[in-house]
């Protein structure tokens, strides 16, 4: 943060975080990004930190943009098949993890 980026490339960030950790990790990068005006590309397979943490995504498929726009819009109406077979599958995953 000496260098006064303003954008950071976060590949993964949380991926190997337990959920508590997660959870403080997605809280820091927040109070970062809203205290030095950072701009984040923020890339992960995991959408509930995707939800948590963008304003707006994009949805890639084998390296091509199949779809686009901000989080609550593409979370709630996603408009190709592809989108809502991840959403069905990332958040049935989470549901059944909660479950047990």
């Amino acid at each position: 943060m000496i260098l006064r980026p303003k954008l950071l490339v976060l590949d993964e960030p949380t991926s190997a975080l337990d959920m508590t950790v997660q959870s403080q990790i997605i809280d820091l990068l927040r109070k970062l990004q809203e205290k030095h005006r950072l701009a984040y590309l923020f890339i992960s397979h995991d959408l509930a930190v995707v939800r948590a943490l963008s304003h707006k995504v994009l949805v890639m498929k084998n390296g091509d943009i199949v779809e686009s726009g901000e989080v609550a819009e593409v979370f709630q109406h996603p408009q190709t098949n592809y989108t809502r077979e991840l959403m069905a599958a990332a958040f049935s995953l989470t549901s059944a993890a909660v479950r047990r």
